[in-house]
């Protein structure tokens, strides 16, 4: 009976680290993805900025 207790506790440990690691790693996921998402804005700003993100037709009227 003692046996059979320790391996619940046990198995209640091993479980509760595998969600603490799960939870970690979705929270490292989402901040990498709000980076991303922050580094995108900045670099389609510059695009714009530096003009070149324009069409054919802008470059076209532009000449």
């Amino acid at each position: 009976m003692e046996e059979e207790k320790m391996n619940l506790s046990l198995d209640i440990d091993v479980q509760k680290l595998e969600a603490e690691t799960l939870r970690k790693g979705k929270n490292k996921a989402e901040e990498d993805l709000d980076s991303l998402k922050i580094d995108y804005k900045k670099l389609r700003l510059s695009i714009r900025t530096a003009g070149l993100g324009k069409t054919l037709e802008q470059w076209r009227e532009e000449i």
